[in-house]
């Protein structure tokens, strides 16, 4: 019922997962992921404790492979279920039972794997991977939404569309982006329209954020105010407007 990319960026160590479905609200399920530590996609029936405790064992440096082994073995609906990872030192695995519903399948290459089920075919994958190698000079976010949007125009899930989702996790256990569309139409373009709409102003705050190295973060609200009139400007400069459904309240002396 969905197709899923996994990915480590080996220039900085960022983890992502992008993940699209004709199911409700897809990203709420799939997706986990912990800075510095790895990130898994648990999908077809899907099972959470694949996430939770596969991130676990991620944590205490437990091989993917290994990993993948341990859960499907100590599962005994694990002929339905689906599942791939990635840990800190780039080395990934995945699993497609076999009574997952066709198309169903994987792929696996340095970095990044790739998987879905109910497929229009393994030409789903297989671009999803090819358009995510292909952007490789591209940031995370891009190159994972590149991969959506290949492998829907490849089929995608046969049944149609209703959710997508889009995380980043650079080196701290919560999410440096976490967007995602839950009952849409055409949710791979409305992940698109949220993703712009995080550069209008939330990436900036995000990058401001108390980290483990820097736990004050930045409080200035001089710089994030300097960094928003730096990139109005710039909209204004080349004729964009913002694509935000932000609305404003007007405020008076009372």
């Amino acid at each position: 019922m969905t197709y899923s990319i996994v990915a480590r960026d080996p220039d900085t160590g960022h983890f992502g997962l992008a993940v699209a479905s004709r199911f409700f609200a897809a990203g709420a399920l799939v997706p986990h992921i912990r800075g510095g530590v790895g990130a898994i996609a648990t999908q077809a029936m899907v099972s959470p404790l694949y996430g939770v405790d596969g991130m676990r064992l991620l944590a205490e440096g437990i091989a993917p492979e290994e990993i993948v082994r341990r859960l499907t073995e100590a599962d005994e609906g694990r002929a339905f279920r689906q599942l791939h990872l990635i840990d800190a030192h780039g080395n990934n695995a995945a699993y497609t039972g076999s009574e997952c519903t066709d198309w169903a399948g994987h792929r696996v290459a340095e970095n990044v794997s790739v998987a879905g089920n109910i497929l229009a075919g393994p030409e789903v994958v297989d671009d999803m991977l090819s358009a995510y190698q292909a952007a490789l000079d591209l940031p995370l976010a891009d190159r994972l939404l590149l991969a959506l949007e290949a492998a829907e125009a490849a089929g995608g899930d046969s049944r149609g569309q209703q959710s997508a989702a889009l995380e980043i996790y650079r080196d701290q256990d919560y999410p440096w982006l976490s967007i995602r569309t839950d009952d849409h139409g055409d949710p791979l373009r409305e992940l698109r329209r949220l993703y712009e709409v995080a550069h209008e102003g939330y990436i900036h705050f995000a990058d401001m954020l108390p980290t483990r190295a820097n736990p004050h973060g930045v409080t200035d609200r001089g710089e994030f105010r300097r960094r928003i009139d730096q990139l109005e400007a710039e909209y204004a400069a080349n004729g964009r407007v913002s694509v935000s459904f932000a609305t404003n309240r007007e405020t008076g002396e009372g």
